[in-house]
C-alpha cells in the first residue's frame, strides 16, 4: 500500500466530546482530510510545540525526545496504520545505528512527538477513505467547531487582554508559561502578534 503524507491543518475544541479537541490532518497535494478527536493534554502538547513556546519544565513529549536523542534514536516518521471502530492506531518508526524499529503509540502522542522531531506523518489511502472527508472547493472548514460557550469564553478572555499594555501582556505571558497554563499563553501570544507590526 502506498503511503499518503499528512500535515496538521488545525486544532479546535470538539463539538461532540466535552473536554476533547479535534485535530485536523490534511493530505499533502490532495483534498482529503482526517479529523482526529484527542484529549486536552495531547492538544496542549501539540499546540505548545506548534506555537514554539518554551515551558519552564519539559513536558512528557519533550522528555521522550530528549531521551531518544541521548541514546541516538532518530524518529524517521509516524504512520497512522489502522482505523477501527472510530479509533486510529499509529506507530513511531525509529532508527538507531541503521536498525529500524516500529513502536506502537496512541495517535495523539505520536503526533505530539512528531512535531518535536519535525518528522513526516503518513497514513494509507484506505484509511483516509474510511475516516476522512473532502475539502470543499472554496477552502477548508473544520467539521468540529467550538461550541457557543467556548466562543463566549474565548471572546471574554481576549477582551480581558485588550486593555493591557505590551509590557503587561509580556509579563502575563511569562506568568502563564511558568504556571504551565499554555492555553492562556497561546491567547496572550495571539494578542501580542495582533499588536506588533
Amino acid at each position: 500500500m502506498e503511503k499518503v503524507k499528512l500535515v496538521i491543518a488545525g486544532l479546535s475544541y470538539s463539538q461532540t466530546q466535552s473536554g476533547a479537541y479535534a485535530l485536523m490532518l490534511v493530505e499533502v497535494g490532495g483534498k482529503r482530510r482526517m479529523p482526529i478527536v484527542i484529549g486536552g493534554f495531547e492538544a496542549q502538547a501539540i499546540a505548545v510545540e506548534l506555537e514554539k513556546m518554551k515551558p519552564t519544565r519539559p513536558l512528557t513529549h519533550d522528555l521522550f525526545k530528549s531521551f531518544a536523542l541521548a541514546y541516538d534514536v532518530f524518529l524517521k516518521e509516524v504512520i497512522i496504520y489502522n482505523f477501527h471502530e472510530g479509533i486510529f492506531y499509529a506507530k513511531l518508526v525509529c532508527e538507531k545505528d541503521g536498525v529500524v524499529t516500529e513502536i506502537d503509540s496512541r495517535t495523539s502522542d505520536a503526533i505530539a512527538i512528531s512535531v518535536r522531531f519535525n518528522c513526516p506523518i503518513y497514513t494509507f489511502s484506505s484509511i483516509l477513505e474510511e475516516s476522512g472527508s473532502l475539502i470543499e472547493e472554496d477552502g477548508f472548514e473544520m467539521d468540529m467547531e467550538p461550541n457557543i460557550e467556548d466562543e463566549v469564553e474565548e471572546s471574554n478572555l481576549e477582551s480581558n487582554f485588550s486593555p493591557l499594555s505590551l509590557t503587561e501582556l509580556e509579563n502575563k505571558l511569562t506568568e502563564a508559561i511558568e504556571n504551565e497554563d499554555y492555553e492562556t499563553a497561546s491567547k496572550i501570544r495571539d494578542e501580542l502578534k495582533k499588536r506588533k507590526p
